[in-house]
């Protein structure tokens, strides 16, 4: 049964787009892996101390690739994620003959070709990553890595000067702490998973749902609101039930990426001095590229990613100093103690919520 993406040319296609950034090159690169090794274990120490979170997969695994490298672990990744939703497709494609057949040969290799790209683009920007993927039929010592992209980390602290140290550091803080948040917290990991998991199974891969998307658009054009800026391409295709589901999947990822960001800060103060820099210099290169990479950036929803960060911040901020130091911990009891994208976006519903629920069960 053949897979609806063509892998192997998207591998090709995105090795060539992210191309080879000199630093590769330097001298400087062999310095990176002890660097990191002996900088993500101080990271993780001084995570545990900030949030109380232990890891229950023993110390962090630090790995320095480069852009193929992040490109192929990243590529094996959406493989197995998404294997359910391929597998579907691929049954459809099967059932195909004569013309349909081509058609399908054609689509396999335009996804591979749009996968590549967005990968190989991604792979320019990209400084560090938690796998939080863990498969039982997969080598483990392929899972449950901190990635760190050696060439863009070189070529940041050159463009910049940042501190090489400090900087390295610094990014390792906010790895290891999504690794503490999915490995520290026991239920965080597969219910997040189910959530994706439950999102592909109901995904129904009629194209005629993409001619139905593509009228919302020109609506929602019509009517002044850019569609793309909830969450790209894939919260445009989703169904009413779909759409719920990234609700959950959002407010769950605004809350760890502002909860990665705050610790970073306070998990590093005395540490990395040059925080306030560094997060002012990342800011700015986000905001950087021409039009093209924009749009590239609202179709695949790393606009809203960004607003994660922010939202999540900001919601943490509001908890704390409406509900206590500790009001936050009460997210981490479990699955239904999670804020939704709406509380999120309002935190006082969620304190509220969680003052009911904590009384009615006093």
């Amino acid at each position: 049964m053949a897979s609806p993406v063509d892998w192997d040319l998207a591998e090709r296609v995105a090795v060539r787009v992210a191309g080879r950034e000199p630093l590769a090159a330097s001298y400087h690169y062999a310095r990176l892996a002890s660097d990191f090794d002996e900088l993500t274990a101080q990271a993780e120490d001084l995570v545990e101390r900030a949030t109380g979170l232990r890891s229950a997969s023993g110390p962090a695994r630090a790995r320095v690739v480069d852009r193929g490298d992040w490109v192929r672990a990243n590529l094996a990744s959406f493989g197995r994620l998404l294997r359910p939703l391929t597998e579907k497709m691929a049954e459809r494609l099967d059932d195909r003959r004569g013309p349909g057949a081509v058609v399908g040969g054609v689509s396999r290799k335009a996804a591979g070709v749009e996968v590549g790209a967005l990968l190989g683009w991604m792979a320019t920007r990209v400084l560090g990553q938690y796998d939080l993927l863990i498969i039982e039929d997969e080598a483990p010592e392929d899972q449950d890595i901190v990635y760190y992209v050696g060439p863009n980390v070189l070529a940041l602290e050159k463009r910049f000067g940042f501190p090489p140290r400090e900087f390295r550091l610094w990014l390792a803080l906010h790895e290891v702490t999504h690794r503490a948040q999915f490995t520290g917290v026991p239920w965080l990991r597969p219910h997040f998973l189910s959530l994706v998991n439950r999102t592909l199974d109901v995904v129904d891969p009629d194209p005629k749902r993409f001619l139905d998307a593509f009228a919302r658009v020109v609506d929602d054009l019509r009517s002044g609101h850019n569609p793309l800026d909830e969450g790209g391409i894939a919260t445009l295709l989703a169904s009413p039930d779909q759409r719920d589901l990234f609700g959950r999947i959002g407010g769950m990822m605004s809350l760890l990426e502002g909860h990665g960001d705050v610790t970073m800060d306070r998990a590093g103060e005395g540490h990395v001095p040059s925080a306030p820099r560094f997060s002012r210099a990342l800011r700015e290169r986000r905001k950087q590229g021409g039009s093209a990479a924009k749009v590239l950036q609202k179709a695949m929803g790393i606009d809203a990613k960004l607003k994660q960060y922010a939202q999540g911040e900001s919601f943490i901020a509001y908890v704390e100093r409406h509900g206590g130091p500790h009001a936050l911990d009460a997210a981490w009891r479990g699955p239904e103690w999670l804020p939704s994208l709406a509380e999120i976006r309002s935190p006082q519903e969620w304190l509220d919520r969680v003052r009911l629920s904590e009384e009615l069960v006093g």
